[in-house]
């Protein structure tokens, strides 16, 4: 009965450790991504605000209405006399010097700023995402190579510890062999962490709940690691310039700072009053309708410190601009240079040579098997067998994560 409840114990509170996994594409990961991240839909009602500003920005201060009537009568000493001493007044306040056209366009150039935000989220989210992606994919495919050995060389260190309790084998033999798999083991944890990573980076920015696993065919992943940029660097650095949404941002914000200087300058010269009167019984003639007209003074400009404040962001945006485009070509310059770097050296690597070291690693398990190899030189191939492996999945993925950087620079499409 003890052994059934202590069975029943850990089944029960081993479920929540296992989780539901879903096989997703690349492709499926980013249509969940633009459909369900968070941050990307909180940036877009940024935009929805800028639109918002755009009609606040038409809107017109509302005309004014007055009424007059006599409030005390001292010859009749009669209070709300009203009588024949009424009047009223309507004016509307005239906007001069383009105010309302400036403000307007002003405001329209922050919603392209806005836009090009978000289109810079956009573009670093997905990069994210696509890193994360295939660098899941990766630690999966080591994870897989790691269990391979881990499950021969623990069968075959089991088989050692007997044999060297019965004296057939020397300890010597066990702990070589004993070293090994704890090396694979800590190779297999450290793989099993950057997994639990990547999926918990894949998990918040597609808003999937079940643990995400890559699905990516080795046809493809050969196809993306063959593929080369549309261009050479220079070329590159037109299409960024054209492109990036970090770079026209900061373009922007020059034509941005020079409508606001222009509306601050219109709001010097002074608006017009106008207006109409109708007074019953106080003017010059009874029933009197007046005109109205009302213009502040402009004894000075009330808006000049604005104004000087506009001029300067102004040119604060054009230095800034200039350094981001240099900023943005040498980031072209480098990102390039490290995806050639690492593309030539994982095509160093031939395909023969890949399978070569496939054969050697069959060859040697089977000649152990029978006794043509001894432990030390099996040992010794393995060591060196596991690196290399790991090495060479590095180097695929190195290769594909620095295309995805210059892709995040250019942001149109110059790989596969």
């Amino acid at each position: 009965e003890m052994d059934k409840f202590a069975l029943l114990f850990t089944a029960v509170f081993a479920l929540p450790f296992f989780s539901a996994q879903q096989k997703m594409t690349l492709a499926e990961c980013e249509t969940a991504f633009q459909e369900n991240n968070l941050q990307l839909l909180a940036e877009q009602y940024n935009i929805s605000i800028a639109d918002a500003e755009i009609i606040q920005a038409k809107i017109w201060e509302l005309p004014e209405v007055s009424f007059q009537m006599n409030a005390y009568n001292p010859e009749s000493h009669r209070v709300f006399d009203v009588g024949p001493a009424k009047g009223a007044q309507i004016s509307q306040l005239i906007y001069m010097g383009g105010k309302k056209k400036n403000e307007i366009a002003f405001a329209k150039s922050n919603k392209e700023l806005t836009q090009l935000q978000f289109n810079q989220l956009l573009a670093d989210l997905r990069l994210q995402l696509r890193e994360a992606y295939y660098n899941l994919y990766y630690e999966e495919q080591k994870l897989q190579n790691t269990e391979s050995q881990l499950h021969y060389l623990s069968d075959l260190l089991a088989a050692y510890k007997v044999q060297t309790q019965k004296g057939n084998i020397s300890l010597k033999d066990e702990v070589r062999l004993q070293s090994i798999v704890i090396q694979l083991n800590n190779d297999k944890t450290q793989i099993n962490n950057n997994i639990v990573n990547f999926r918990q980076i894949l998990k918040t920015m597609t808003g999937i709940d079940e643990e995400i696993e890559s699905s990516v065919q080795e046809s493809e992943a050969a196809n993306i690691l063959a593929s080369q940029p549309f261009g050479n660097p220079e070329e590159l650095k037109q299409k960024a310039l054209a492109n990036n949404a970090d770079y026209l941002y900061n373009q922007k914000l020059i034509d941005n700072a020079k409508l606001y200087a222009q509306w601050q300058k219109s709001l010097n010269i002074p608006d017009l009053n106008l207006g109409a009167g109708w007074d019953q019984n106080g003017g010059t003639f009874k029933n009197e309708i007046n005109l109205i007209i009302g213009i502040p003074l402009p004894l000075w400009k009330n808006n000049k410190g604005n104004v000087e404040r506009a001029n300067f962001v102004t040119t604060q945006s054009e230095k800034n601009a200039e350094f981001q485009k240099r900023t943005l070509e040498n980031q072209i310059d480098a990102t390039y240079q490290t995806w050639k770097n690492n593309f030539n050296q994982y095509h160093e690597l031939q395909p023969k040579d890949l399978a070569n070291l496939e054969t050697v690693y069959n060859g040697i398990l089977k000649n152990f098997r029978t006794g043509n190899v001894n432990l030390i030189e099996f040992t010794d191939f393995l060591e060196s067998y596991q690196q290399t492996i790991l090495q060479v999945f590095e180097m695929k993925k190195q290769t594909i994560l620095s295309a995805e950087e210059l892709n995040r620079l250019v942001q149109t499409k110059i790989f596969y």
